[in-house]
């Protein structure tokens, strides 16, 4: 009578323990971040208005792409905790922390720091900013509009046809004037630059704008650059926008040459 039951629960048991193992296969910051309570894609827009939803990651980012009515707070700002804990306070909310996707850690490190300034009910919504928007169009902001239409988000496949090794950028750019430099004046005086690129930080749109508009009325590609390869994937974003059709990144940024100069000495 007894064996059917244990053997019931048994079972129960061993699917739990599967569908746990294939969570934290999914998404492998959980078991990392044991002191982080996921929250799920579906749970999240059932819950609009009841949390705070907050985006961790660089101010461009969120700019770019971002949920619909999120706070932005960068995980690197200045007393992130104490900030984080002063939002909770000020919204009466439970807060939710958020960046790219599966594979993105800045949204458990957010919450370990709002842990550690007090802040005890927080979530992390690991599944990140493309999978909800992909989800939920309407609830989601892409350059400042919404509804984003999924179809505009930029696939892995359509950012990396774009790369080109840093020998190879070189190689191409050596006839070329309208090279941009999109790293910040402290990173560029960290790791120098080449002689003939025009630096503009990625803040100052207008600036970028009209350098954009130079290259198109001179009917040549855009060549860009950033530090390590990863601020030109939301770049993207404003050239496709702006109608930009020839444009090419430096596969890992200014690192990535220099590296390269290193290993062929």
């Amino acid at each position: 009578m007894y064996r059917p039951v244990r053997r019931f629960f048994g079972t129960l048991l061993m699917l739990i323990a599967a569908t746990a193992a294939q969570a934290q296969g999914e998404f492998p910051g959980r078991a990392l971040f044991v002191q982080s309570t996921p929250i799920e894609l579906g749970d999240l827009h059932s819950r609009l208005g009841q949390v705070t939803i907050v985006d961790v990651r660089s101010t461009y980012e969120f700019e770019t792409l971002h949920i619909k009515d999120a706070v932005h707070l960068g995980l690197y700002e200045t007393d992130f905790g104490k900030q984080a804990k002063a939002l909770r306070e000020k919204t009466g909310k439970r807060l939710v922390f958020y960046c790219n996707g599966r594979t993105c850690y800045k949204s458990y490190k957010a919450d370990g720091k709002a842990q550690g300034a007090g802040v005890r009910d927080s979530f992390v919504f690991d599944a990140g900013v493309f999978e909800w928007t992909q989800a939920y169009p309407d609830q989601a902001v892409l350059l400042g509009k919404s509804p984003v239409d999924p179809a505009k988000l930029i696939s892995k496949t359509d950012f990396e046809s774009h790369l080109l090794s840093p020998t190879d950028f070189l190689a191409k750019v050596k006839d070329q004037t309208l090279v941009l430099d999109i790293r910040e004046v402290r990173q560029r005086s960290l790791i120098g630059a080449f002689i003939l690129d025009t630096n503009i930080p990625l803040n100052d749109t207008d600036a970028i704008k009209k350098f954009i508009a130079k290259t198109q009325a001179a009917k040549k590609p855009l060549f860009v650059y950033d530090m390590a390869g990863k601020q030109v994937r939301w770049f993207q974003y404003l050239l496709e926008d702006l109608g930009v059709k020839e444009y090419y990144f430096m596969r890992g940024g200014m690192k990535a040459y220099f590296d390269e100069i290193i290993r062929n000495r």
